[in-house]
């Protein structure tokens, strides 16, 4: 299916959002064969070990190592594991309040592995695979807690009206030293040719992509290893800062699995290196934080792009995917926010939006309509941060373009020139606090709608938990302002 075409709006609207009891019932290609794992093996007698790997809320890989007698029988049952992983922490603690530990007893649901995601793990070395699951209920049934099952749901509203989302996943994130400075504090990795840290903003500094040729030589051939479609690199703002693109697919889930086995090769990548590459939404006050930004597109059936026009604001229903986005954006910032670090990425004249503002070329704004030939033309997103679970970032903002599409919700006007300004002077400001965004997920009718009423729940238990036990702390900061403040 192509990415871009010619311009050509549906004749309608066509069909009203698919019954929740419909949705996500796993249709056989969304299971792999046992086939697929016996190809894999046949043609890698030399892998003997496998880390299993599923997604939980927080956007944190967790799984098992395994043998490789133990491959097999996960592709002809399923690997039982407990419904409970779903909803830990960040810090993989249970999360009570979900009511999925004891009142639940515990109790397992199935694992299955997920369609071409049975590949190398070279950094872990000659002899490790991998491969992701998702987790269902034990009658087949999807587990409506799984983000991948989660961003599906979404992905059929999309289907039924004939359309297809084309994404692509743009990650930002810092190469660190993995000791921290004498002070204590984090620095930049330290360069592989000159042994020096790296100092001053340098973006698109090509000496600066140098020093760490090795990372991106390495990182480039296990994303080819795994099949994971990773372009070029440049420095970004900050000293240590990158940033890569995947390419633009018309599989929105697929670009959501190869975003989260992205992040995971990096930081393996850099451990094998000596050094780490954290996706932390803003390590440092006074540098850049790390954006996730996600461009959109849509497509009919013959694939051609819909949002496509010589308009350089796009087409009609691209205003109307923006419409969406934008008026439901503040319900969606407890997703693409999830912690409390979070928040500290949003900052005037930073490249973090701050507002519901769009417009067209325009990077303080936080959807922007991107430059460049008429049959590319699509929106970026631009507020998510780095730390956020690619799955439910893509199941949130989707919802609220197709809710856009369906509801022919106009975005008002293009802002033009500061971005910042114009979100300060009409007051439509996100949410940049962690509890009035998870309230506003909360109560957000729509994203109920799409994502599940039960998943809404079990969210927000998760992070009203993790805000409880992240409060408690007693930080060298207290210290420094109250103690002899107070």
């Amino acid at each position: 299916m192509s990415t871009f075409g010619k311009s050509k709006l549906p004749a309608k609207a066509t069909s009203k959002a698919v019954a929740k009891s419909d949705r996500g019932l796993p249709p056989s290609p969304r299971v792999a064969t046992v086939e697929e794992a016996q190809a894999f093996l046949d043609a890698h007698p030399h892998i003997v070990y496998f880390e299993i790997l599923f997604t939980s809320m927080t956007g944190v890989p967790r799984g098992k190592r395994l043998r490789r007698h133990e491959l097999l029988p996960i592709y002809e049952y399923g690997r039982f594991l407990p419904g409970s992983i779903l909803v830990v922490d960040t810090l993989g603690a249970d999360c009570e309040d979900t009511g999925l530990v004891w009142e639940d007893g515990d109790a397992d649901r199935v694992a299955r592995p997920v369609p071409g995601t049975l590949v190398p793990a070279p950094w872990l070395g000659d002899d490790v695979g991998q491969v992701m699951l998702s987790l269902y209920e034990l009658d087949g049934t999807p587990n409506d807690l799984d983000p991948r099952h989660v961003l599906q749901g979404v992905l059929d509203r999309y289907a039924a009206d004939g359309l297809t989302p084309v994404v692509a996943c743009e990650l930002e994130y810092y190469l660190v030293d993995i000791e921290r400075g004498h002070d204590g504090k984090l620095r930049p990795a330290t360069s592989f040719n000159t042994d020096e840290t790296p100092k001053g903003t340098q973006v698109y500094g090509l000496p600066e992509i140098e020093q760490h040729g090795a990372f991106f030589r390495q990182l480039w051939e296990t994303a080819d290893a795994q099949n994971i479609p990773l372009e070029g690199a440049i420095s970004e703002f900050a000293p240590g800062q990158v940033e890569l693109t995947l390419k633009h697919k018309p599989d929105a889930l697929r670009a959501a699995d190869d975003a989260v086995m992205y992040k995971r090769l990096a930081k393996g990548v850099a451990l094998s290196l000596g050094i780490e590459a954290t996706f932390m939404a803003k390590p440092w006050s006074d540098r850049a934080g790390s954006g996730f930004h996600v461009h959109i597109s849509v497509a009919d059936r013959d694939g051609q792009n819909l949002c496509a026009s010589e308009d350089p604001q796009g087409s009609k229903l691209l205003h109307t995917m923006i419409g969406g986005m934008k008026d439901h954006l503040a319900d969606c910032m407890g997703i693409l926010a999830p912690g409390a670090n979070s928040y500290k990425r949003f900052k005037a004249n930073s490249y973090a939006p701050v507002g519901l503002t769009w417009g067209v070329n325009n990077r303080t704004v936080s959807l922007r309509v991107t430059a460049g030939p008429a049959h590319t033309r699509h929106v970026e997103h631009r507020v998510a941060g780095a730390d956020a679970n690619p799955y439910l970032v893509l199941a949130a903002i989707l919802a609220c373009a197709h809710h856009g599409i369906t509801q022919k919700t106009d975005p008002g006007p293009a802002v033009t020139g500061n971005g910042y300004a114009a979100a300060a002077e009409s007051g439509a400001i996100l949410p940049t606090n962690w509890f009035a965004a998870i309230d506003y997920l909360d109560k957000s009718k729509v994203l109920r709608d799409y994502l599940g009423d039960r998943f809404i729940d079990m969210y927000v238990k998760v992070k009203r938990t993790e805000q409880a036990r992240f409060f408690e702390e007693i930080t060298e900061l207290d210290y420094d302002w109250y103690l002899r403040n107070a």
